[in-house]
């Protein structure tokens, strides 16, 4: 299928609160854990929130912190994120003010609206996979958005600064997930509803994995993220499994060497 007629459900409002709902389920929370965690966000810093959905894990940087951080930029290409951004500067405390911000933008295009070493730190939840560059010559997906995107996040980042992600396994299970899920769920007092927010997970699920098989998407080997991370110049990589087994999370510094503006 070429290109220009793929699907992409990313900018749709549907498929956004789809995954605004995994936040509330165990695995999700666990993922947010082991990336915040990581992260360990200080006072005076400015972090990039790539793919930031609803804005989890802004929350989580600014609720650790104490909301002492100079700010967060998430962005993201669904549109329907700036209301749930507008309602997480309402309901923080301290009010974060204009230090919260979202601006609506796809990141296989890169970040070339954003200045050389903007900003402290980077973080990412299950987002990045989905850079995206179809080579027309080819007609073939390729890895040149991602690799772009992995050059591009050291290069809008201070020397030292550090790149906190997560990614999905390859072939992940969100039956797992799901399953994992299943006792918060009957809990909740509300199980229809998520047991419709599930079936709309497996739904988009089963889509990411076909385009993945595709080769549109980078559901990658551990080894693999680590060797597309060392081509971009990032060292001291570590990572470990989360999200039921079903995501890694990743931590990789930026030495401080000069990075083009690609």
């Amino acid at each position: 299928m070429p290109a220009t007629q793929a699907v992409n459900y990313w900018p749709q409002n549907k498929c956004a609160k789809a995954f605004w709902s995994q936040q509330e389920l165990p695995p999700y929370k666990e993922l947010l854990k082991d990336t915040l965690d990581w992260a360990a966000p200080a006072a005076g810093e400015r972090w990039l929130d790539l793919g930031c959905g609803g804005g989890g894990l802004s929350r989580g940087l600014w609720e650790i912190s104490a909301g002492r951080i100079t700010g967060v930029l998430g962005i993201d290409c669904a549109a329907a994120n700036e209301d749930a951004y507008e309602r997480l500067r309402q309901n923080l405390r301290p009010t974060p003010g204009k230090r919260i911000q979202f601006e609506c933008h796809d990141f296989s295009n890169g970040l070339d609206f954003l200045a050389n070493a903007t900003f402290d730190n980077a973080i990412s939840g299950l987002s990045i996979t989905y850079a995206e560059h179809f080579d027309e010559a080819t007609q073939k997906w390729t890895t040149k958005a991602y690799d772009h995107l992995l050059a591009d996040v050291r290069r809008v980042l201070r020397p030292g600064g550090r790149f906190v992600f997560s990614v999905n396994v390859p072939e992940p299970s969100w039956l797992k997930v799901a399953r994992h899920s299943l006792g918060k769920m009957l809990r909740s007092g509300q199980p229809l509803k998520h047991l419709k927010n599930s079936l709309r997970m497996l739904k988009y699920g089963s889509w990411l994995k076909q385009e993945a098989r595709r080769g549109r998407f980078l559901y990658l080997p551990a080894e693999d993220v680590t060797q597309h991370l060392e081509a971009a110049g990032w060292t001291k990589i570590r990572h470990r499994l989360s999200y039921s087994g079903q995501a890694f999370v990743f931590e990789a510094v930026n030495p401080g060497t000069t990075v083009a503006h690609a």
